[in-house]
């Protein structure tokens, strides 16, 4: 795994082994932060369930001012701080060690503009999230959120949870699924 674009542009990052964590593949990767490109600069990214981290630091290679990592993993945590130190982002990055559901009430900040996460799949912590999210103030009509889930998981109930999908991007054995506040 390396970061593709930006500042940090092809340095490798590490991982961590085990059928915990999925590193999104670099060419999902691109095609995501390509669709991300032109808001992302100067904004806030969080990266929910961060793994090794790779997804954060490439939002702060391509410019994000500031990115938070939750992850409740001690050695995908010690991971995230070794890639950040590798990469020279540790300024720019917020770690959180615990669990992304209770993670939410420890970001602060007034708005946040996009934020990811890629849950453990069939758990259903895409919808605890979006409904813990819809109560946050910094989420806002412009936050975008991203879940990365498996190809055939449902995501009808969102409008219910007062959400909207507006755009999905599929793949090979997943897809990316991109919500926005409902405006009311």
């Amino acid at each position: 795994m390396r970061v593709i674009a930006g500042k940090a542009k092809s340095l490798p990052l590490k991982t961590i082994s085990g059928p915990d964590t999925r590193p999104t593949q670099d060419r999902i990767k691109e095609t995501l932060f390509n669709i991300l490109m032109p808001d992302l600069p100067g904004r806030v990214f969080v990266d929910l369930f961060s793994g090794s981290g790779g997804i954060g630091i490439e939002a702060l290679s391509r410019g994000a001012r500031k990115a938070y990592f939750i992850e409740q993993s001690p050695k995908a945590m010690a991971c995230i701080e070794d890639n950040l130190r590798f990469t020279r982002f540790t300024d720019q990055a917020v770690t959180l060690k615990m669990d992304a559901l209770g993670s939410l009430h420890h970001i602060y900040e007034k708005e946040i503009d996009i934020i990811f996460m890629d849950p453990p799949y069939g758990r259903g912590l895409e919808k605890e999230m979006l409904k813990l999210l819809r109560d946050h103030s910094y989420v806002t009509n412009d936050t975008v959120i991203i879940v990365e889930a498996e190809l055939h998981e449902d995501f009808s109930y969102v409008p219910d949870l007062g959400f909207t999908v507006y755009r999905e991007k599929k793949y090979k054995t997943n897809k990316h699924m991109f919500i926005r506040r409902s405006e009311e």
